[in-house]
């Protein structure tokens, strides 16, 4: 089942950020089979504030237990996440 992992940083936390940039990345290297497209969201300066995940796991209970061992959750970067079904439509 696809989940889509939605996270906001907290405010004023770029720093934050990228001291935990390469071990978020290496941590996702490891669930690569798992993602389906991932990034951060923007703001006007085209600076992260947030992530996107779409992810394959089995079930939620899965997605919320890989999400809390994100280093990026872990150092306390992030103010909210959710993570919710998500149903490919298109493309076909």
């Amino acid at each position: 089942m696809l989940f889509v992992i939605g996270c906001e940083d907290k405010p004023d936390s770029l720093a934050l950020r990228l001291a935990h940039r390469d071990a978020h990345l290496r941590y996702l290297e490891d669930f690569s089979a798992y993602v389906v497209m991932a990034g951060p969201y923007l703001n006007t300066d085209d600076q992260p504030i947030g992530s996107m995940l779409i992810m394959e796991f089995t079930d939620k209970d899965a997605a919320v237990a890989f999400s809390k061992k994100d280093p990026y959750a872990l150092s306390g970067l992030f103010q909210s996440v959710s993570i919710r079904p998500w149903k490919k439509t298109l493309p076909a």
